[in-house]
């Protein structure tokens, strides 16, 4: 362990190179971004670049996801993880690169498509890491596994992979590594240990009233008002049942009901977002739900119960500690000050899900991707929420350098704690 960083810098010696080939395909990829479960066109750069490199490919794994598997020897096995998709938002980053694209969505919609969130940098950084990797075979044993994954943003794309036999297509894997991009300086990278993203449910709720002339509401059970009255209640889930010392979050985003000012209509359609960081806090909070939104209907005389369909599912991400602690020291011992621990957050990630049918530790990581000086000039004027777009944004646009060059840099370094440990 203690000479891993050592043999990282000797593995990374050619990243240079790389580098040559890395920004040129970024912005490629950038330029050409494929919604969730349709990222035929990034899949098949994936694939022929790790071909390149000397990989054995595996293709179309869960609709589209790639694996490529570099053995070397004995020693451990170590997962590298990127998403590739991207989202439908319209771009407003004024790049010379910017996506113009725009495709139909799963709902038969036409809509923009934009590589709002980083995966193009996710993608991008592993495939030079895979690269480094090999060409830096002498300094490491063990086996490199790069794996891209489809559909993140949507929350199933891990688990398609692992519907569709991961487990059995890989080698025994000992460790799994996945990062992120995020909006704080580039150059810096940033881990956790323990409950580091939340698990996230999303709920459509459908209630019934009895519609009628809204001059005459005695004739009717407004479906309105008892949506209302939901959304005051299910704000209670917090404050009033959920310990100040567990972190939760209960959004309600979106309310449906009605077409015309003086008609009562018949139901109302309620899409409740709900972010926890334990199994346990989350199965009492769908529970507490049901239980509230039940409650509320028969107080105002619903003529149906409610129904609820739950849908974009994505579980914690809760970081192995030990695994977590080897990343952080070899992080500490090559970038120095640069790198940083921060603390939880509230966004969600479906990675997870892989280590877990693999049977393996796991530990995510985030590196920035903001211009440092405007970061800087943010901070100080107590404008980072203003001026700093972030993920999801459509004026996200990380810095190519040295965002890039740190991503590639922590790939190498958090795999090198495996396999070019002494």
């Amino acid at each position: 362990m203690a000479e891993s960083p050592r043999i990282a810098q000797a593995v990374l010696e050619g990243l240079e190179q790389v580098r040559g080939w890395q920004e040129d395909f970024y912005r490629d990829l950038h330029a050409h971004p494929e919604l969730s479960h349709r990222e035929f066109g990034t899949a098949g750069k994936v694939a022929d670049r790790l071909k390149t490199s000397g990989y054995q490919v595996q293709s179309g794994i869960g609709g589209t996801g790639v694996v490529g598997v570099l053995h070397n020897g004995s020693g451990p096995a170590v997962l590298l993880r990127a998403d590739m998709d991207a989202l439908p938002v319209e771009e407003a980053t004024g790049l010379e690169y910017a996506s113009t694209v725009r495709a139909t969505d799963a709902d038969g919609n036409d809509v923009p498509v934009m590589h709002a969130c980083g995966h193009d940098l996710h993608v991008t950084a592993l495939l030079g890491a895979a690269q480094l990797l090999a060409e830096g075979a002498e300094h490491w044993n063990g086996t490199v596994v790069a794996l891209f994954q489809p559909a993140e943003e949507t929350g199933d794309g891990a688990r398609t992979m692992v519907v569709d036999g991961l487990a059995e297509r890989l080698p025994k894997v000992d460790v799994a590594l996945a990062q992120h991009v995020f909006p704080v300086p580039a150059g810096t990278v940033c881990t956790h240990s323990g409950p580091f993203l939340a698990a996230a449910d999303s709920l459509r709720i459908t209630v019934y009233g009895r519609g009628g002339h809204g001059s005459m509401p005695q004739a009717t059970v407004d479906p309105v008002v008892l949506a209302a009255m939901i959304v005051v209640r299910l704000q209670t889930i917090v404050s009033r049942e959920t310990a100040p010392s567990e972190s939760a979050v209960l959004t309600v985003g979106s309310i449906s009901a009605g077409s015309k000012s003086n008609v009562i209509p018949d139901s109302a359609v309620l899409q409740v977002n709900l972010r926890t960081y334990s199994e346990q806090t989350r199965t009492a909070f769908l529970e507490a739900i049901r239980r509230i939104v039940t409650a509320e209907c028969e107080a105002s005389a619903s003529p149906k119960p409610p129904e609820f369909e739950i849908f974009d599912r994505f579980p914690p991400t809760v970081n192995d500690a030990d695994a977590t602690d080897r990343v952080a020291e070899s992080f500490g011992a090559f970038f120095g000050d640069r790198a940083i621990s921060v603390p939880k957050g509230t966004a969600s990630e479906d990675f997870s899900d892989i280590p877990t049918a693999l049977d393996a530790p796991y530990t995510y990581w985030g590196f920035g991707g903001i211009d440092p000086e405007l970061y800087r000039e943010a901070a100080e004027q107590g404008r980072v929420n203003q001026d700093i777009p972030v993920n999801h944004s459509p004026s996200f646009a990380p810095v190519i350098q040295p965002t890039l060059d740190t991503g590639t840099q922590a790939l190498v370094v958090a795999a090198m704690a495996w396999l070019g440990a002494a």
